[in-house]
């Protein structure tokens, strides 16, 4: 199967959710969220992810991660991951328990493609607490796309990982799976970067988004939102209509695609310093606010 038919697969089983200008999305994808070893890239910016996220839910927002939120190609078992970040997923089940919560495959957390897999690591977890399983999303299912449709213009914002436009990662997943562990997740600890990842080889980063933008111009230049290669994009309404929230591993800091009254924008989370010597938080703005309306083809 080509990239062509892997990502109009994507689309056309894709999961549709109406919503109009009163509706709020953070779109994250890449924490590749690990057991806190020094193979976990999410683990340095565990602090700046929660609070965001924090600050998402109490303000209403719908969060979409789309694609590779659990690093299960490093990682054997998903609850060494929860027990080492679990304020992450308890602050997770309270998005999903308000119906806020949305959740797309990648190429590293592509076994949630198989649902009786989803029930039995999902659906809920040990409380060492009570000494009894406790739900945690029970029901969940994942797709390989998103789209959300507009309630009055019909625009549609379309959402998958990115991993379809990507043979080795997509069609060979299980191999890479194996020398990730294997070979590369040892390496690390040396400085040695994973050769099977887009974010770290860019001449497979360039195929990756050439492949993508052919995809969106044979199909009326549809709005297009992916992760995978980690590297934000932000196009100009005329331009190939093709975004990139970026990752949130990145070094000291989380990006991300917020959606709100009509407009999207493109958001860095960091750590700044004040001029009292103190550490906090920080919300930038890197692009926009721009119109959704502006993209929409005919």
């Amino acid at each position: 199967m080509s990239s062509r038919n892997r990502m109009s697969r994507a689309y056309r089983t894709a999961r549709r959710i109406k919503f109009n200008d009163d509706s709020k999305f953070i779109v994250f994808s890449d924490c590749h969220r690990g057991d806190n070893s020094f193979a976990d890239d999410f683990a340095n910016n565990r602090n700046i992810y929660f609070h965001a996220l924090q600050d998402y839910y109490k303000n209403g927002f719908t969060y979409c991660e789309i694609g590779d939120g659990d690093e299960l190609w490093e990682n054997l078992f998903f609850k060494d991951i929860f027990e080492a970040h679990q304020n992450v997923y308890e602050l997770m089940k309270l998005f999903y328990a308000e119906n806020r919560l949305y959740r797309v495959v990648g190429n590293h957390d592509m076994v949630y493609m198989n649902q009786k897999f989803v029930e039995k690591t999902l659906y809920t977890y040990f409380d060492k607490i009570t000494g009894k399983d406790a739900p945690l999303f029970p029901g969940i299912k994942f797709t390989e796309g998103l789209i959300l449709e507009h309630e009055k213009t019909g625009q549609e914002i379309f959402m998958m990982h990115g991993h379809q436009a990507d043979w080795m990662n997509y069609v060979g997943w299980k191999f890479n799976r194996f020398m990730v562990r294997a070979l590369w997740r040892q390496l690390q600890i040396f400085g040695i970067g994973d050769p099977t990842s887009p974010a770290k080889n860019y001449k497979e980063l360039i195929k990756v988004e050439r492949r993508t933008k052919r995809w969106i111009v044979e199909n009326k230049n549809i709005f297009t939102i992916i992760g995978h290669t980690h590297r934000p994009r932000f196009p100009e309404p005329g331009d190939i209509a093709l975004f990139n929230d970026g990752s949130c591993v990145h070094p000291r800091s989380i990006t991300g695609l917020e959606i709100e009254n009509g407009e999207i924008s493109l958001v860095k989370w960091q750590i700044s310093t004040t001029e009292d010597g103190t550490l906090k938080v920080q919300h930038v703005l890197l692009e926009g606010p721009q119109k959704l309306i502006d993209y929409k083809t005919e």
